[in-house]
């Protein structure tokens, strides 16, 4: 676990959130890949932290970090696989199942899970017995063994999709939103987003809008960053206008320099959906 300063996990008084990553490690997929930060990461960490020292972002499941949500008193917004794709076809389903139960756990925080595979993502979560997979397998997880059979017993049929799980894919050019975001509203979400980064072109979402209940933009960051143009965001940002979903802008180059949270149209967007627990 990691207090992370991901600016769309902080909440409205500032808190900032949490990364969470039961699982690390992952393969390119896409040109978003490219400069992968989490791969850059773990080059630097290789032979600690687990990283392995032969092949540091090889896919590398954790099961002592289940628990770790379960520990934090104050609600957080909660990134999980900040440092993979929770989707990946090296990951089993029933490690999924085993995160799926922590997060039904701690319905205190939002878990936001982001993922470049939503063909995957949508194939875990149209199983019909989903409702019942992460309470079967729950008694096999470490946490709180003395509980989980009660909680099998009681827990409602109702709990899917879980309020407090967002769900996003990562669209960085507009090919990769006509083939990810199509997936992305076909699977029940208590919120769906999409995040547009790096925005590597202009994207278009507007036949997908208003049903993406949020929309993240951002430029690309490092040495090697590609550029991007402030109409591609602009543009993105009336999109969202019209249709009344949240719009937040990670970051710009203004002047040749990264800004956070930087001004457009004389203003900083940072709007995030309310949970439907707020609602």
């Amino acid at each position: 676990m990691a207090t992370s300063r991901i600016e769309w996990l902080a909440s409205e008084d500032g808190m900032p959130g949490m990364t969470w990553n039961p699982v690390t490690g992952c393969t390119p997929i896409s040109p978003g890949c490219a400069h992968c930060y989490a791969r850059a990461m773990a080059r630097r960490l290789v032979g600690r932290c687990g990283y392995p020292a032969d092949e540091p972002f090889r896919v590398t499941l954790r099961p002592e970090r289940l628990e770790e949500p379960l520990r934090w008193k104050r609600p957080r917004r909660v990134f999980v696989v900040s440092m993979g794709d929770l989707f990946h076809d090296e990951v089993p389903d029933e490690f999924i199942d085993r995160i799926m139960a922590v997060v039904a756990r701690a319905p205190n925080h939002i878990f936001l899970v982001l993922t470049k595979r939503p063909d995957r993502m949508l194939e875990y979560f149209a199983d019909p017995n989903l409702s019942r997979r992460p309470e079967i397998d729950l008694w096999r997880c470490t946490i709180a063994a003395s509980w989980a059979q009660h909680y099998y017993d009681e827990i409602p049929e109702t709990l899917w999709p879980l309020p407090n799980l967002w769900l996003g894919v990562t669209a960085e050019d507009q090919q990769r939103a006509n083939e990810r975001v199509s997936l992305l509203l076909q699977i029940p979400a208590a919120v769906r987003f999409v995040s547009v980064e790096p925005m590597l072109e202009a994207v278009d979402l507007s036949s997908w809008l208003p049903s993406i209940d949020w929309v993240i933009c951002g430029c690309e960051t490092g040495p090697q960053a590609r550029p991007m143009e402030v109409d591609w965001a602009r543009s993105l940002r009336n999109e969202c206008q019209e249709a009344g979903v949240p719009f937040f802008l990670k970051a710009m180059r203004v002047d040749g320099k990264v800004v956070k949270l930087p001004l457009l149209d004389g203003r900083i967007w940072n709007q995030v959906p309310s949970s439907p627990r707020e609602r």
